[in-house]
């Protein structure tokens, strides 16, 4: 299937699961324990109904929004995802470009596969940077400076990896960093001769950002003598005692738009609001964390109740649809983050894959808001949506 061929996000995950070796697409589709929660993500949409309204001139229609400081051409951006060159070689630098010609934003994670430098030569467009709370508290503030000279945009701290979640396709298939050549998973890279040469062009699967702290601890997970699995490498890397005046400092020392990503209760939303932060992000990691957990889109109104326009509300996690998007921001969110659709893209046809699921999907959005009957993002409300439950 050309990726021409490709008219919404599911047809780009059935390409990139062909292209993909089992290993990789089970790290790329995995979600913790029984999979509730990456199931639940998708399937809460369907609790809410559009309500539109009609006999309204819908010629022009205004996607643009305002968020981290950034105006958006559509309230649709791009989520951190780690290490993308797995999927294809063009990794982070493709999808940054893809972005800024959609005229939306990226944001890079700090276990990329590229640099926060070379991403910044490789896209003029928005960017955010994504930080875990590293061990080592220097290099955190490293992070930070080598950000703000690259002229990044906004900071984003995940909050909800204080251990990995239990992801047992990834224990199945040894998964480690770099990836462990078992016998299966060599003949699973056997049958993708595709991927293979793609990877063959560029090998190299380290944590660019962090690589050279790694390499000094004992571990040293990036030495390809030494595998390390996904869960030691959190371990030994991201600080399990992280706590709010951490937080607060982080916001401090960056000075500009901060979102926190991976609030899921209200009480968290305004903990946000009281240390300053910019935005909040309603996430659960894509059901790759705490398994059981609600749908973010069960969340919003509640959470955009109490903070009010005190601090923006973003929501990740399952939006699959420019429906879902348009359902999003009626329920309250600022704007919607993407995470796997566009890996999806990625992987099925490169920079020009994730150019075109970004063009349907905003195709998408503008439909549906037409059909809403709404000319504008801030026209959507709450009148626009009704929860069947």
């Amino acid at each position: 299937m050309s990726i021409n061929n490709c008219f919404n996000v599911w047809d780009f995950r059935a390409k990139a699961k062909r292209r993909l070796p089992r290993p990789f697409w089970d790290y790329l589709e995995g979600s913790a324990d029984d999979g509730y929660t990456f199931d639940r993500n998708m399937a809460a949409f369907d609790d809410y109904e559009l309500m539109p309204r009609y006999l309204v001139d819908v010629a022009k229609i205004d996607m643009t929004t305002k968020v981290l400081g950034q105006t958006l051409d559509w309230p649709v951006f791009l989520a951190p995802t780690g290490a993308s060159r797995m999927w294809h070689p063009g990794a982070e630098p493709a999808a940054a470009r893809a972005a800024a010609k959609s005229g939306t934003l990226y944001t890079l994670s700090t276990v990329a596969t590229t640099s926060i430098e070379d991403v910044a030569a490789a896209s003029d467009g928005s960017k955010m940077f994504q930080i875990y709370v590293l061990r080592d508290k220097g290099l955190n503030e490293h992070l930070i400076e080598r950000c703000k000279a690259a002229n990044f945009a906004a900071l984003c701290l995940t909050v909800d990896v204080p251990n990995l979640g239990n992801r047992e396709r990834d224990l199945r298939n040894g998964f480690s960093s770099p990836p462990k050549l078992t016998a299966r998973t060599l003949a699973s890279i056997a049958a993708h001769p595709r991927w293979l040469a793609g990877f063959a062009k560029k090998p190299d699967l380290s944590f660019a950002n962090i690589k050279d702290w790694m390499a000094g601890q004992e571990h040293k997970p990036m030495s390809t003598q030494a595998p390390m699995s996904t869960q030691a490498y959190v371990g030994a890397a991201f600080d399990p005692s992280v706590d709010w005046d951490r937080a607060a400092d982080m916001i401090k020392k960056w000075n500009g738009p901060f979102a926190i990503k991976g609030i899921l209760s209200v009480e968290d939303a305004r903990r946000a609001v009281e240390i300053g932060a910019t935005a909040v992000m309603i996430s659960n990691h894509g059901g790759r964390q705490l398994d059981g957990v609600p749908a973010p889109i069960d969340l919003i109104a509640d959470v955009a109740d109490a903070v009010g326009d005190r601090i923006e509300v973003i929501m990740d996690s399952g939006v699959r649809r420019g429906t879902h998007v348009v359902k999003a921001l009626a329920r309250g969110a600022k704007a919607v983050a993407i995470g796997r659709p566009y890996l999806y893209a990625l992987a099925a046809g490169g920079e020009p894959g994730v150019d075109r699921m970004l063009e349907l999907l905003r195709l998408e959005v503008r439909r549906a808001m037409a059909l809403t009957g709404v000319t504008s993002v801030d026209e959507i409300t709450e009148d626009h949506v009704r929860a069947l439950r």
